[in-house]
């Protein structure tokens, strides 16, 4: 698996880290999981279910977009509601988590998620 590498971003990321990662970046805090029209008719495809039937079960509307919903945890945290032990949807997720950590706000904070995941590295300096 490879290193992927974006120019103005402090950081790499190592792919296979996900392997044995448990979901750092689909659990935590709660937060927004956008999703476009488009994303979201993708991902009722692959599950054999209608738009109105995937809106109704796995989104909510927020500002007037659809953000995934989350389940709290156990623990006390929440969590994608398609993240068990892994992401139930990953070959339709939305482009928020196939971008992840390539987030425009990590290139100037991106210290959370260097610690929290464990494929983001910082650059080395020549």
């Amino acid at each position: 698996m490879p290193i992927i590498e974006k120019e103005g971003y402090p950081f790499v990321f190592e792919t296979r880290a996900c392997n044995t990662c448990p979901g750092k970046c689909c659990t935590g805090r709660s937060g927004y999981i956008w999703a476009t029209v488009e994303e979201i008719e993708a991902m009722a495809e692959s599950l054999g279910v209608s738009f109105a039937v995937f809106a109704t079960r796995y989104t909510y509307r927020e500002n007037g977009r659809f953000s995934l919903k989350e389940v709290q945890r156990a623990q006390g945290d929440h969590a994608c509601i398609f993240f068990d032990k892994g992401c139930k949807i990953y070959d339709h997720r939305p482009q928020q988590c196939r971008t992840f950590p390539f987030w425009e706000r990590l290139k100037t904070e991106p210290r959370q998620h260097v610690e929290e995941c464990p494929g983001v590295h910082y650059r080395l300096k020549n």
